[in-house]
Order: structure tokens, then sequence, then C-alpha cells
């Protein structure tokens, strides 16, 4: 009588889901450098729609770090394959929220009444009303640059659209065939 434990799963993950793990990982790292570049050298402030769009690319990349660390560390294929679903769903999020942003733009719809950011003015008496005067309001409605036609939220759509594909499709292949 054999007493061997077999743990083979009915779909199981491979290497192919850890690279594209680290590559969305590296894709959505250098997205977000850019943004960050735009911010802090370019000067451009990002508006509230502007900072939600990244909140998918924060929440996604430690996800996909586990996703990969799951496949090499051999444990069952439903978590790396949830986690990169899970990835998959957060840039959807994004692409929403750029779709929502960069419709607001056009004017196809209204944008948020809450939405308009700019420094935030200190606390003294003295310089609050010069602070207030110099204060620049960024609205989400309004594109700050246009790249081939495309605002940053636009962009932003097509880079979280396309990680989501990739993301969602790793999720879902076959396993490969022996």
């Amino acid at each position: 009588m054999s007493t061997t434990t077999q743990t083979d799963d009915f779909y199981p993950a491979d290497s192919r889901q850890a690279r594209t793990a680290l590559g969305v990982i590296a894709a959505s790292l250098i997205i977000l450098a850019i943004a960050w570049a735009f911010q802090l050298v370019g000067g451009y402030t990002p508006c509230k729609l502007c900072l939600e769009q990244r909140e998918g690319y924060y929440a996604a990349i430690p996800l996909l770090a586990v996703a990969a660390l799951a496949v090499a560390l051999k444990w069952p294929a439903c978590v790396p394959r949830g986690l990169l679903a899970v990835a998959g769903i957060l840039f959807a999020m994004s692409m929403v929220t750029g779709i929502y942003q960069a419709g607001a733009e056009w004017n196809f719809w209204a944008g948020p009444n809450d939405c308009g950011t700019g420094g935030s003015p200190t606390v003294s008496t003295g310089s609050l009303l010069d602070e207030i005067g110099q204060t620049t309001i960024i609205f989400c409605d309004e594109a700050a640059l246009r790249v081939l036609g495309l605002s940053f939220a636009g962009w932003n759509v097509i880079a979280a659209a396309a990680l989501m594909k990739v993301c969602i499709a790793a999720a879902l292949w076959p396993p490969k065939r022996a």
C-alpha cells in the first residue's frame, strides 16, 4: 500500500504567471515613475482623480509580488491566478477612473463637484491671504497637458487597459502541456 501524497493542481500555475507578474510590476513602476516625474519635475499638480488612478497601481504591485512568490514557492495555483485576477480588477478600476476623467475633460459629462486641489497653505494669518491668491486650483475636467491628443487620464486608460488585459490573461492561461 503506497502512501504517496499528490498535490497536483487541476489547473496549475507555472513560471509564465511569475514572469508576467514581475513584468507587470516593472511596467507599473515605470508608469508611476513617469507620473511622479511629471508632478515633481514638470510641475504638473495632480487632481483628485489623477491621484485615485494611481491607487490601483499602488495596490497591484504588492499583490503581483506575492503572486510571483506563490509560483516560486509552489503554492496552490488558485493563489497566483487569483492574485493576478485581482490585480487585473485593480487596473480596470484605474482605467474606469481614467475614462471618467478623460470624458469630463472632453465635456462628455460633468466631472466631480469636489475636484480641485492646490498647494497646502500654511496657517500663518499674515501670509494666508497671499497664499490664497497664489494658489493654483487644479480641476479634474481640465487637461493639464495633451500629448498626441490624449491627456494624462487618456494615457492612463491605455496603460491600465493593457495591464488589466495581461493580468487577466495570465490568470486564465491554460496549463502547459507536458
